[in-house]
C-alpha cells in the first residue's frame, strides 16, 4: 500500500499536472505550429535561401534489381538498402533555420515584455513584532 500512495501523491504534485497539460496543450497546439511552419515561414526561407532540397544525395548499399529507377523512392519500394543521407541533410538545415527563426521571435517577444511598463514595487512588508522588539534589545545591549 505505501507504494500506491507514494504514486499518488506523486501523480498529485503541482509539476506532474503542470506537465501533463503543457504535453496536451503542446500536442493540440501542434498543428498550429506545423501551420506556422509550412505555410507562413518556410516559403519565406524557400524565396531567401532557395528550396533546401538534399534528399536525391544517396548511397546504394545493396544490389539494384535490373529495372529499377535509380531514385530514393524507387529503390526503398524495391527493398534495396540505401543510405540516404540526403534526407538527413535536408531536415537538419531546415531545423537549423526555423530553429534560429524561432530563437530571433522569442528574443523579441522577451525585449517587448522588458520595455512594457513595470507596475510599481509594492511598499516593503512591515517587519513582525518579535523581530521589531529582538532588534529593539539588540540597540539597547550596544550602548
Amino acid at each position: 500500500m505505501g507504494m500506491m500512495q507514494e504514486f499518488r501523491e506523486f501523480a498529485i504534485k503541482g509539476n506532474v499536472i503542470d506537465l501533463a497539460v503543457g504535453v496536451i496543450i503542446g500536442g493540440a497546439f501542434g498543428k498550429i505550429v506545423d501551420s506556422v511552419v509550412a505555410d507562413l515561414i518556410m516559403p519565406v526561407v524557400a524565396t531567401v535561401f532557395g528550396k533546401l532540397d538534399f534528399s536525391s544525395l544517396f548511397v546504394v548499399l545493396g544490389t539494384v534489381p535490373p529495372g529499377t529507377a535509380m531514385t530514393l523512392d524507387a529503390l526503398k519500394k524495391a527493398g534495396v538498402p540505401v543510405f540516404a543521407y540526403g534526407n538527413f541533410l535536408t531536415v537538419a538545415v531546415n531545423f537549423l533555420i526555423l530553429a534560429f527563426i524561432i530563437f530571433m521571435m522569442v528574443k523579441q517577444i522577451n525585449r517587448l515584455k522588458r520595455e512594457a511598463p513595470a507596475e510599481a514595487p509594492a511598499a516593503p512588508a512591515a517587519p513582525p513584532e518579535d523581530i521589531v522588539l529582538l532588534r529593539e534589545i539588540r540597540d539597547s545591549l550596544k550602548k
